[in-house]
């Protein structure tokens, strides 16, 4: 340093320690009359400005930002819940337990027909044949009305067939197309087949053959519609 630089700094000096001298005076008088004083800070940061470029102390270096990247977070895996059971309303509830119950239940099973006493066939038949025995009935309103009478029934290869039928027709003075054979009082109840007067001794081609008094009761009292049941 030459002695122009040091008396200048010298001079410096004095005018700090001037300022500040200067400053706490200041600070007393305003602190007195209720002003803001200055702090030390700001005066020590002014008498340093009178400092020569080479007396000023180093700026603090800027804080470098951190190199570090922030983890990600993950949002937070959202499960759903399960749907909850529907809750029946009270009301409903018996119902559905009922419905349930019902539907595992095994179907009871129909009642079976009613037979007309004395006979095999059910009581809404209004004839009734039984092939086995060779016997007939009249029936009405579910009991016997008349019978059992002797009957003949197919022979051989001309079997009577068993079955629930309705009369379709009926004519008195009925002769065979077929065979040329008169069938008197003929009651038609499953196309070709009829009861009719016939033999008692011969078996028909398919027909009820009955005795002449017991043909005429059959033709009297059924009419077109009446149920006939045939049963082996």
């Amino acid at each position: 340093m030459t002695v122009g630089q040091f008396l200048g700094v010298a001079v410096r000096i004095r005018r700090v320690v001037t300022l500040l001298v200067i400053v706490g005076l200041t600070g007393l008088f305003s602190g007195a009359a209720g002003g803001a004083a200055p702090t030390a800070e700001a005066a020590v940061t002014a008498a340093i400005g009178f400092l020569p470029a080479h007396f000023q102390p180093a700026p603090a270096p800027e804080a470098a930002a951190p190199d570090v990247i922030a983890p990600m977070v993950a949002a937070p895996e959202v499960v759903p819940s399960p749907a909850a059971a529907p809750v029946l309303p009270v009301a409903e509830a018996p119902a559905a337990a009922a419905s349930v119950q019902a539907a595992v239940q095994p179907q009871a099973a129909a009642p079976r027909p009613r037979l007309a006493a004395g006979t095999p066939c059910r009581s809404t038949a209004r004839a009734c044949i039984e092939l086995s025995s060779n016997r007939a009935w009249l029936i009405r309103n579910g009991e016997v009305s008349y019978g059992p009478v002797p009957i003949t029934s197919g022979r051989t290869g001309y079997r009577t067939p068993t079955g629930t039928f309705h009369v379709t027709f009926r004519n008195r003075d009925h002769v065979s197309s077929i065979y040329d054979v008169p069938m008197p009082y003929s009651v038609f109840f499953n196309g070709g087949i009829a009861f009719h007067q016939g033999s008692l001794r011969e078996k028909s081609h398919g027909c009820i053959h009955l005795s002449r008094s017991a043909a005429r009761e059959f033709f009297d009292s059924l009419r077109r519609g009446d149920v006939v049941q045939v049963v082996r």
